[in-house]
């Protein structure tokens, strides 16, 4: 079993230097595989849309928290650290022209000697996409092509790449540096929707549905399963990333998330603003879990 952290945004903390160099940091330290950045290139003061991991419908951070691009986060936190994983989670993908994306995520995973890993979403919150420039409705069907954007110029064609899509255009495109993996660079796909569990069975490399349990978690999984064999793939050879709480995870609830599918687990930390508390929840967490610290 894989434990990554997510970066603590709650806090406020994720835009100190200080502060997050010392987190992940001694995440690397007590043995969690990786770091999870996620992302919001802009809140809003007023909102119509439905916040869809609270029953309340709002996110609950203030519109004027500080939240770093996830990848130029990634990028500062590669340097002091040797082996900790890089990951969003999520990057919201209509923020993003895919052309520019490639290019980015395959110099922090190549400046990294090969520890990104991508997870991307299709985003809930309509205001921030569409002030990005993109139409809410169709980011479904821009994501799917959005990935075929990533893997192709991520591959290594001797005559570059060549995509004509419904979004995107472009012939004989040649992107270096390349990922440390090429076009498998880990894509997985985040989300809550059945949509999202199709699109990880098709095209993904991971399924990250946080936030849903049980019966649902159950009919999300099977769905993802479903399309990864009707799409010819091997379902077996998708990770699946399953969410939890730092303070509270153990030997035993892991073990019970293993048994749904977990091939990693995600936990989200406290809203803790000093880092030396922080780094005691992360030692006695990973106390509980047996992980082995590096040396």
């Amino acid at each position: 079993m894989k434990f990554a952290v997510v970066a603590p945004v709650a806090a406020g903390v994720t835009a100190d230097p200080d502060w997050m160099a010392a987190f992940a940091c001694h995440l690397e330290a007590c043995g969690f595989e990786s770091i999870v950045a996620v992302e919001h290139a802009i809140l809003l003061t007023s909102y119509n849309s439905v916040y869809p991991y609270d029953p309340s419908g709002r996110v609950g951070l203030s519109a004027d928290c500080p939240i770093p691009d996830p990848l130029d986060l990634l990028a500062f936190l590669a340097a002091p650290t040797e082996r900790l994983g890089l990951a969003t989670g999520v990057l919201v993908l209509p923020n993003h022209h895919p052309v520019v994306l490639a290019k980015r995520a395959a110099t922090v995973d190549a400046l990294s000697g090969g520890r990104l890993r991508l997870c991307v979403g299709v985003g809930w919150l309509r205001e921030e996409i569409e002030a990005c420039g993109v139409a809410f409705d169709s980011r479904g069907r821009r994501a799917d092509e959005q990935l075929a954007v990533l893997r192709a110029l991520w591959s290594d064609e001797p005559r570059g790449a060549t995509h004509h899509g419904e979004f995107f255009g472009f012939d004989h495109a040649m992107c270096y540096p390349k990922p440390t993996a090429g076009a498998r660079l880990p894509l997985h796909i985040g989300g809550h929707s059945p949509a999202a569990a199709r699109r990880a069975g098709r095209l993904g490399d991971g399924f990250q549905p946080l936030g849903v349990s049980g019966a649902r978690l159950e009919a999300l999984l099977t769905v993802m399963r479903e399309e990864a064999a009707a799409a010819g793939r091997d379902p077996g050879q998708l990770e699946i990333s399953l969410g939890h709480q730092v303070t509270t995870i153990d030997t035993e609830r892991a073990a019970e998330l293993a048994a749904r599918g977990a091939d990693r687990i995600v936990l989200a930390m406290p809203p803790l603003t000093e880092i030396e508390h922080a780094k005691d929840v992360l030692s006695a967490c990973a106390q509980r879990l047996s992980l082995t610290p590096c040396r």
